[in-house]
């Protein structure tokens, strides 16, 4: 696994999925990837969980890809294991997309590719996540192009989604 200030791309990392099993996001070469921290019990929930459905399920089948990652460090809105978070999410919202090992996002313990994103892309306050459904958008060579804040809807995301895609 890189380190984050080794890393050129998010293309250098391995993270685990929600079962434990290592994954190489060298795989996501060649996709646009939308990078979330996700949570089962907060405000924004409903509305990110819905919106970041549908642009999936509307560029899924032109190189898009959504990874997302739970995290319980803000007001502890993610508490279950990572298999209720998988059964909440798929079911409740019919998440196709991959949702991975619960992560921290800041801190000492921060997951490396949250430590690389942020690294590229500082928010309005600093490089810290602010809270849950923080988002970044990665072109196809695993660059971090743009970071949007929780409050952003992901279907005003689109546009940009689309000139990376190509199909603007």
């Amino acid at each position: 696994m890189a380190a984050a200030s080794s890393a050129t791309s998010v293309h250098d990392f391995t993270v685990k999925d929600s079962s434990g099993k290592d994954v190489d996001l060298s795989t996501y070469k060649g996709k646009v990837l939308l990078i979330v921290n996700v949570a089962s019990q907060c405000g924004l929930t409903n509305s990110n969980y819905t919106e970041l459905a549908q642009l999936y399920e509307k560029y899924k089948d032109q190189g898009f890809e959504i990874l997302a990652f739970p995290c319980n460090q803000f007001g502890g809105q993610e508490p279950g294991t990572n298999e209720e978070i998988v059964q909440f999410a798929c079911t409740r919202f019919k998440a196709e997309y991959p949702i991975f090992d619960k992560v921290d996002v800041n801190g000492n313990n921060a997951a490396p590719l949250y430590k690389y994103l942020k690294s590229s892309k500082g928010g309005l306050f600093g490089d810290s996540i602010k809270w849950n459904f923080s988002k970044f958008l990665v072109d196809k060579e695993g660059r971090v192009v743009d970071r949007y804040a929780p409050t952003t809807s992901p279907l005003s995301i689109e546009k940009d989604i689309k000139k990376l895609l190509g199909s603007s």
